[in-house]
């Protein structure tokens, strides 16, 4: 019996292993099977996607690539660093290394840093304005309006602060890079009368602007003082802009000059609806030359607290507080450079210039001025844009709800301020149903020479 019960023993201790042999013998080659088709799938699987990946970069590599080089001319080293509250990146750049001295007519200049003589006011009228402005019970009470950027931080002295652009910026234009960050013009402008304005007209572009009549005198810079609004724009490649022009030369041919500055709320430049101070130029009537801002080289920044592209803040509120900005804009009689302020009395900062090496008939004067607003009409489904103009209200409405212009001046040729007569202002507005202008007088509160102008765009008056 015992060895019976060895053998059973011995029988049960040598079947258990056995079986258990037999069992992973036979699931074994089930495993590897299983293992080598979840190998072959995932390569398959990498392969397509690691091909797929291939192609979109070898599509995608030498367009980002180039986009790339031209980011690194624009964007310069920075000593500093600041990133705005409203998102921007506001690069402090050394003042002798902007993009601005890359341009082949400024390879020899040496940046004016001697302030110019600013034009001597021949009027009471800028000051009487300053001290209702400062009076916030006055019946047209304004404040100031400035830049977001500031709450962030500044830039050193010595350096020039810079919108930094991306490549989500040059990506949403949908244009060449040798059009990124130029006007769209037009190849078929059609003969003007000789005192018509010089805008831009055609390719949906419409105007509410006050002009000085042409030839009527040389002049050698302008002033004013807008009120900053943020209106709403339908398409996103549409704009609003309120500004100044100073101009000489033609659209009848390919030479008018144009210095241009103010406000514009842009999309499609900017990525946001945010209202921005901006400044333009062109010698060939917007064909090849010129561009907004620091896009391309040319105009020479010298402030370090007020960077061109940077949004704008406060903005006015209907029925509520009314910011504005003054500019100024005047060839500096020594040097012939044409110089940018923005603010006014005490408070204004020389922002640069345009060198007069940029231009041809501008190297003299100007011979119109223009102030006012634009926007762009692409019809949207066949009507008219909602993009408002202004405040996105028709003149009539008046202070606190239409956008002004107030205080317009012109500079003579020694170097001071004159008020334009009411007289000699002409207006134009192409549509008055979208769009519309009045312009008035009133020493009362200081406001001289000024008009309301702007429109909702879209509405039964203008279909």
């Amino acid at each position: 019996m015992k060895r019976r019960r060895r053998r059973r023993r011995s029988h049960g201790v040598a079947d258990q292993p056995e079986s258990r042999l037999s069992m992973s013998s036979c699931s074994a080659p089930r495993l590897l099977l299983h293992l080598l088709l979840v190998s072959l799938l995932l390569a398959s699987t990498c392969a397509a996607a690691s091909s797929s990946a291939t192609e979109n970069a070898q599509y995608l590599s030498p367009k980002m690539a180039r986009i790339q080089r031209h980011l690194d001319r624009l964007n310069k080293p920075a000593l500093r660093t600041i990133q705005s509250v409203d998102g921007d990146t506001i690069d402090c750049v050394p003042r002798h290394q902007q993009h601005a001295l890359d341009h082949p007519l400024l390879r020899n200049h040496k940046i004016q840093l001697a302030p110019p003589r600013k034009p001597a006011s021949t009027s009471t009228s800028g000051t009487a304005s300053a001290a209702s402005s400062s009076n916030s019970t006055g019946a047209r009470a304004r404040r100031t309006a400035w830049q977001t950027w500031h709450h962030a931080g500044h830039c050193p002295r010595g350096t020039v602060p810079m919108r930094r652009t991306t490549a989500d910026d040059v990506l949403r234009g949908r244009r060449s890079l040798f059009r990124f960050g130029r006007k769209r013009h037009r190849r078929d402008r059609a003969p003007r009368a000789a005192n018509a304005p010089d805008v831009v007209t055609g390719n949906g572009h419409e105007h509410a602007i006050a002009y000085t009549a042409v030839g009527q005198q040389e002049v050698y810079g302008a002033k004013a003082t807008i009120n900053v609004w943020d209106p709403a724009i339908q398409e996103s490649n549409g704009f609003s802009l309120s500004q100044l022009w100073l101009l000489s030369g033609s659209f009848n041919g390919s030479d008018l000059n144009s210095i241009e500055a103010g406000w514009q709320v842009s999309p499609e430049l900017y990525g946001d609806s945010r209202p921005r101070l901006f400044t333009y130029w062109t010698s060939d009537a917007y064909e090849a030359t010129g561009c907004y801002n620091a896009l391309c080289p040319g105009f020479v920044q010298t402030s370090s607290r007020v960077a061109i592209g940077a949004s704008i803040s406060p903005v006015s509120s209907l029925a509520g507080e009314q910011y504005d900005m003054t500019l100024l804009v005047w060839k500096d009689p020594k040097l012939g450079n044409w110089w940018l302020s923005y603010g006014d009395g005490g408070a204004s900062q020389l922002v640069g210039y345009w060198p007069a090496e940029l231009f041809t008939h501008l190297s003299g004067h100007a011979t119109m001025v223009e102030w006012g607003g634009e926007v762009v009409n692409t019809s949207p489904g066949g009507a008219h844009t909602a993009t408002q103009m202004g405040s996105g209200r028709f003149a009539a409405e008046g202070f606190g709800r239409a956008s002004y212009f107030r205080n317009l001046e012109t500079v003579d040729a020694g170097n001071s301020l004159a008020p334009v007569s009411l007289d000699a202002l002409q207006t134009l507005a192409e549509d008055g149903g979208c769009y519309d202008i009045r312009k008035a007088y009133d020493d009362r509160d200081g406001w001289g020479t000024h008009f309301y102008y702007g429109g909702p765009g879209h509405n039964p008056a203008c279909p």
